[in-house]
């Protein structure tokens, strides 16, 4: 089920809402998922702070604002591996909030497997999971 406010909502309050739909995973979750290749991460993170924090090896990095075009199976931007609607999406942002939002936009798209890692990349990191400079 999509959330669609019926009036104006604070942020906190969308963000529980839209929440309430996703199957959010933890780090050593989404670590397991992305190496079993039962999940494609997304980092929606901007350039600066990959920079500065690095990257998770082998996530696929999207700009936030680029996201939806690159990953809807039937769009004509997106990349390679946008296949189909049953592709199981984990969004990475830096600490969790951007990426529930993102992740609600793509279910939107149909996408109903999207998710989001709980704590974002702050939370992979701290979990000691791999990242590279």
């Amino acid at each position: 089920m999509t959330y669609r406010p019926e009036g104006p909502v604070g942020i906190d309050v969308l963000l529980e809402q839209v929440r309430a739909d996703l199957d959010r995973v933890e780090a050593k979750e989404a670590y397991e998922a992305a190496r079993a290749e039962d999940a494609l991460l997304v980092d929606i993170r901007y350039a600066a702070l990959r920079d500065r924090d690095g990257l998770i090896p082998g996530a696929l990095v999207i700009e936030r604002n680029e996201l939806e075009w690159r990953l809807d199976p039937q769009g004509s931007h997106r990349v390679p591996e946008a296949t189909s609607h049953d592709l199981r999406v984990v969004i990475v942002c830096n600490e969790g909030y951007a990426s529930s939002l993102a992740a609600a936009s793509l279910r939107q798209l149909g996408l109903h497997r999207a998710t989001d890692l709980v704590g974002g990349f702050q939370a992979w990191k701290a979990a000691g999971l791999p990242v590279t400079p």
